[in-house]
């Protein structure tokens, strides 16, 4: 979204963020996987930082008083930068998480990889036939995902439930 509002509207404040991200996402890479976050002098610079990039953002969108129209005010259209702004602003903590839990991840790609095969589904046969249905292809595929992201084998896995031994995750999944 920040390489969008600077192609189009040449603002700076985006690509000030972008690499800002980037060079958080880079300082957790490089930081032991044992220390569980980033150190706290660390991440109040990261922050200091975010919120004076947050804030520049804010001054190249100065936000016009309300129109008043018959009386009454009406809501003023916003631009998806000062949308953005709000947003990072009002997301702060859960946006930059990742630097202070070294669990979350830093992309929701992973995320977005397990419901494609749901919008390959629909895609193909136009819909599920019933609520069950989705269920089901929910279920089986979560499962799978499971599996996958512990480096269990699917096929061995399957095998195993059918058999009355499913695959249980026994530690927590390190996302990488």
């Amino acid at each position: 979204m920040t390489k969008g509002i600077s192609e189009n509207t040449g603002q700076r404040w985006s690509d000030e963020m972008h690499d800002l991200l980037l060079e958080i996402y880079a300082a957790v890479d490089g930081a032991p996987e044992s220390a569980g976050s980033l150190t706290p002098v660390e991440i109040e610079e990261f922050q200091r930082r975010f919120d004076l990039i947050l804030e520049n953002g804010k001054a190249e969108n100065p936000s016009s008083p309300l129109p008043v129209q018959g009386g009454r005010r009406s809501r003023k259209r916003r631009t998806p930068a000062e949308n953005l702004i709000d947003r990072c602003q009002r997301y702060r903590v859960e946006i930059l998480r990742f630097m202070t839990d070294f669990r979350v991840p830093f992309t929701n790609n992973l995320a977005e990889r397990d419901i494609r095969m749901v919008k390959v589904q629909q895609k193909i046969s136009g819909t599920f036939r019933s609520v069950e249905g989705a269920s089901n292809f929910c279920r089986v595929r979560g499962y799978i995902s499971t599996v996958m992201k512990n480096g269990g084998s699917v096929i061995t896995a399957i095998r195993r439930a059918f058999e009355g031994e499913p695959f249980i995750p026994t530690a927590a999944y390190r996302y990488t």
